[in-house]
C-alpha cells in the first residue's frame, strides 16, 4: 500500500513539473491541491506530497493562505543549467567513447539517420523528439548511472527553452551536424574530441 503511494504522489509531482517546466503553469499562478486532485482524480494526499517536493526543488513556493505560487525557471537559471550540463555533458561523452559498444554506437548513428529524414520531412515535433533521443542515448552508452541520473535532471528543467531554440532560424540544421560530428568522435573513440563537441554543442 505504501508502495503505491508513493508511486501515485511521483506520478503527480511529474505531471506538475511537466506543466511547469513546459510553461503550461506560469511563474505566479496559483496551483491548488483540490484543484490537481480533480484534474487527475486523485486525493489530496499525493498532491500534497508532490508540491512539497516541488517546493523542495525550488519551483514552487508554498505561501500561507494562497497555496503553492509556481515559482518556475528563470532565464538565470538556464544559464546556471546550460553551464552545468555543457562541462557534465562533455563528461558522458568521454565516458561513450571509453564504454559504448559498437551496437549503442550503431543506436546512435540511427537517431541520426532519423532526425535528418524527418527535417527533410518537415516534421518539427519528430526532430524535437529525436534531440531528446539523441540525448537520452548518450546519456545511456556512458554507462555511467549518476551522469544520467543528473543529466536526465538537468535536460528536462531546460524544456521549454530548447524549443524556443530549436525553432530559431538555423538551429536545427546546426543541430544536426553537431549530433553527427559527436557520434563520429563517439565512433572514431577519440574522447578528447567527443567532449568538446558536446561541449561546444550545449553552449551553442
Amino acid at each position: 500500500m505504501k508502495s503505491e503511494s508513493a508511486n501515485l504522489t511521483a506520478k503527480v509531482y511529474d505531471y506538475l513539473k511537466n506543466q511547469i517546466l513546459s510553461g503550461v503553469y506560469e511563474k505566479g499562478s496559483a496551483i491548488t491541491e483540490l484543484g490537481v486532485a480533480k484534474e487527475l482524480e486523485v486525493s489530496r494526499t499525493p498532491v500534497r506530497e508532490a508540491l512539497r517536493q516541488l517546493e523542495l526543488g525550488g519551483l514552487i513556493k508554498i505561501v500561507p493562505n494562497k497555496g503553492a505560487i509556481v515559482e518556475g525557471i528563470s532565464l538565470d537559471d538556464i544559464k546556471n543549467i546550460y553551464e552545468i550540463r555543457s562541462l557534465i555533458e562533455g563528461l558522458a561523452a568521454v565516458h561513450a567513447v571509453e564504454n559504448a559498444t559498437d551496437e549503442e554506437i550503431e543506436t546512435l548513428r540511427e537517431i541520426v539517420g532519423l532526425t535528418e529524414f524527418y527535417f527533410n520531412r518537415g516534421d518539427n515535433k519528430k526532430l524535437r523528439d529525436m534531440d531528446g533521443k539523441f540525448h537520452q542515448c548518450l546519456y545511456e552508452i556512458s554507462h555511467n548511472r549518476m551522469l544520467k541520473h543528473v543529466l536526465n535532471d538537468l535536460h528536462g528543467y531546460g524544456v521549454k527553452y530548447r524549443v524556443k531554440s530549436m525553432q530559431s532560424s538555423g538551429r536545427i540544421e546546426k543541430t544536426i551536424v553537431e549530433h553527427r560530428d559527436i557520434m563520429n568522435a563517439v565512433l572514431q573513440r577519440d574522447p578528447e574530441k567527443a567532449e568538446k563537441l558536446a561541449i561546444k554543442h550545449i553552449e551553442n
